[in-house]
This record gives C-alpha cells, sequence and structure tokens, in this order.
C-alpha cells in the first residue's frame, strides 16, 4: 500500500425531505446569498426547486438562480455564473441536480475567487479556493456530491476535461433517494454504469497488498449488480434507490482509492465519447470499459481473474487464469445489457471515421502530453485499437 492522505469533511444529510433543510445547512455553514444552479424541467416540474427557494427564504437567505445546466456541463454557463456570483456578491454556491450540475457549480464556485480563466484549472492547475458548495442531489452516478472533482466541456474545441481540489469537495450534500425515483430506467442504467466505472477505475492497479480498498470496491459492485436491477424492475424501491445513491458516494470520495495508484484511462476515452456525441457519459463508458479490459486484459490477467471470482462469480481455472478473465469481463457486458446499456459503437450513434480524431485528441488535446492511464499506460494508437474493439 502506498503512503496517502485522506480529507473528506462533507457533511452529508441523508433521507426523506432533507432537502426542505437547505436553507439551514447553507445558514449553519456561513452562507449569507447563494447561488442556486440547476438544470432545467424536472427540478422544476417536481417542484424540488420551489421546495429549496422556499427553505432559504425560511432561514432569510437571498439568493439567485441560474438554470440551464446541461448534461456533459458547458464552459459557457459556468463563465455566466462567475459573472453573476461577482456581480450579485454571492458567497455560497447550492446545486440542485445531478452530477452535471454539481460539476458546473464547483467550476463556478472556483472561478468567482480566480483572477485568471477558470479553464487554467482544467489543465491541471490546482484549485486551491472557492466559495462553499453544497448540493441537493437527484441522479446516483457521478459522485460529485462527496468528491473533490468536476468535468466540463470546453466549447472552443469540445474538449472535455476534468479539474481537481480540496477546495470544491461539497461543504454540505443532501442525498433524499426519493428524488430519484422518478428517473428513467436508461438514465438509472447510465448512473450504475457510472458508478461501477469509478470502482473498476481504482480497482485495476499496479499497487500491490491493497486487500481493504479491494474488498470495499469488491462489495460496492456486488451492491449495485444486485441494486440496480431491483431499481430498474420497481422504480419506487426506496431502499434500492438508497443503497445506490450511498454507493455513488463512496465510488468516488476516494474512501476506496486512497493508497493504491488509479487508472482512469477509460474515463478519458470515453471523454471524447460524450463531447463528440453528446451522448450520456454511463452509456459511453459502457461501451468503453469492456473494451478496454479485453486489450489491457493481459496486462495482470490474475487481477481480472480476481474480480471475475469475486465479483461476478465465475469458477476459477488456474490452469487458464485468462478464461476465467475473459468469463468476468463478459459476464460485466451481460449485466449491461441487461439494465439496458448500449454496449457498441452503434448504439451510440459513433461513427469509425471518427476514432483516429478522437484518438488524437484524447491524447495530446489541449495539452495533453500524449499517453492516457497508470494500470497501463496507453498511447495513441493503443487508443485507436481500443475504438476499434468498441464496433
Amino acid at each position: 500500500m502506498n503512503n496517502f492522505t485522506f480529507y473528506s469533511p462533507t457533511y452529508f444529510v441523508f433521507g426523506r425531505d432533507e432537502e426542505n433543510n437547505a436553507g439551514h445547512y447553507i445558514k449553519r455553514f456561513g452562507g449569507t446569498k447563494a447561488l442556486i444552479h440547476y438544470g432545467s424541467g424536472s427540478v422544476v416540474r417536481s417542484g424540488l426547486l420551489q421546495r429549496v427557494k422556499d427553505s432559504l427564504q425560511k432561514e432569510n437567505i437571498e439568493f439567485v438562480e441560474l438554470g440551464g445546466v446541461k448534461p456533459n456541463p458547458r464552459s459557457s454557463l459556468v463563465y455566466e455564473g462567475i459573472e453573476l456570483c461577482r456581480k450579485e456578491n454571492v458567497d455560497f454556491v447550492l446545486a440542485v441536480g445531478g452530477g452535471s450540475t454539481i460539476d458546473s457549480a464547483k467550476a463556478i464556485a472556483a472561478g468567482v475567487l480566480y483572477d485568471g480563466d477558470f479553464w487554467d484549472f482544467y489543465q491541471g492547475k490546482p484549485i486551491t479556493k472557492a466559495l462553499p458548495i453544497g448540493t441537493v442531489l437527484t441522479i446516483s452516478a457521478a459522485g460529485s456530491e462527496g468528491s473533490g472533482d468536476s468535468v466540463i466541456t470546453k466549447e472552443e474545441g469540445m474538449y472535455k476535461r476534468g479539474a481537481s481540489g480540496e477546495a470544491i469537495r461539497p461543504t454540505f450534500s443532501i442525498l433524499n433517494p426519493a428524488l430519484t425515483e422518478t428517473l428513467p430506467a436508461y438514465q438509472t442504467a447510465c448512473g450504475v454504469t457510472d458508478i461501477m466505472a469509478h470502482l473498476f477505475e481504482r480497482y485495476f492497479t499496479n499497487t500491490k497488498d491493497v486487500e481493504v480498498t479491494d474488498r470495499l470496491i469488491e462489495g460496492l459492485l456486488i451492491t449495485m449488480i444486485k441494486e440496480a436491477k431491483k431499481a430498474i424492475a420497481n422504480p419506487d424501491d426506496y431502499e434500492a434507490r438508497a443503497n445506490i445513491m450511498w454507493a455513488g458516494m463512496m465510488a468516488h470520495n476516494n474512501s476506496c482509492g486512497v493508497g493504491r495508484e488509479q487508472d482512469w484511462a477509460s474515463h478519458n476515452i470515453e471523454h471524447e465519447l460524450s463531447a463528440t456525441y453528446d451522448c450520456a457519459h454511463g452509456a459511453g463508458l459502457a461501451v468503453v470499459f469492456p473494451a478496454w479490459m479485453k486489450y489491457t486484459l493481459n496486462h495482470d490477467v490474475m487481477r481480472f481473474a480476481q474480480v471475475a471470482t469475486r465479483v461476478w462469480g465465475c469458477n476459477m481455472d488456474f490452469s487458464n487464469p485468462e478464461k476465467t478473465a475473459l468469463e468476468g469481463i463478459n459476464a460485466f457486458e451481460k449485466f449491461l445489457k441487461s439494465i439496458g446499456m448500449p454496449t457498441s459503437f452503434s448504439e451510440l450513434g459513433a461513427k469509425a471515421e471518427d476514432i483516429e480524431k478522437m484518438a488524437h485528441t484524447a491524447c495530446y488535446g489541449d495539452g495533453r502530453t500524449g499517453t492516457l492511464g497508470a494500470f497501463v499506460n496507453l498511447n495513441e494508437k493503443d487508443v485507436i485499437e481500443i475504438y476499434k474493439l468498441m464496433i
């Protein structure tokens, strides 16, 4: 196990109707005037946005609003939010929505206190200060409600890039599983896939003797396999939704990633798909991850065999561990299909003629140096081959 530091100070408020206390927590953590940041449609139609606003008014918290966040959140709205916060002297940012809304809120919160272009943070500059952030989560997927990470798409060039910093880890997050019960089955499945991908990015590591975090990851993966089917079959299953919601946070607040090298090549490869075709991030990961697994299998076949036996229930063939490893990958693909996820380029609307451009952008676009990943260091040629496995 590697040396590590781990600090996760987010105050989690979990359960039914807790969104009605958003104003209380903003006040508790020092906010006096908030930006309420959200998407569109469901948070308005469901009455959630109004309940949140009522809670702020009850606590005499002033607020301004900025809606319009899209999946794969865009830089133009971040710039608008930064300008609005500065103009209105906002001292707290409240995200009401899923991972896209929270990521956009984080970018705004960091940008308000920075003299330069907020995009500098998405080219590698550490985020050291930001306005405090709160969240009211509506989709179990990205884990942004508990992480110090954010992903934004820059419209000029359509670069989808990430930024990190403890300063953008939410001060508090309100998690009411009932708010996810109205999600379409496809969105629920995309969220489940994203959660599992966060776990796999940490699981496939070159670090030895990390049994504690291996077992944590395996337990969360098993939970997702079980609870996803229940939630999709019965959208009103609160307990299934609750388990998925908490697993989503655990998958990405890095409690499962401490002390171990992490990979993240698959996320970077997928970012080109969702930037190019505007597909759901989880759907893109469903296509990317099995292909990446097949391509990197022989780097550490026993690690793939381990997850096959511990998570997917495959029988270990010690005379042919590659067979066991492939059975595990096939079981993963079968599971993805069973919850309605795509597993090929054509199902995403992706085109083979875009492969070389996407691979080049993934490896070299917007200042990158040519390689991706840590478990296996991938160059542009490798990424092209992985894309080809998705066709």
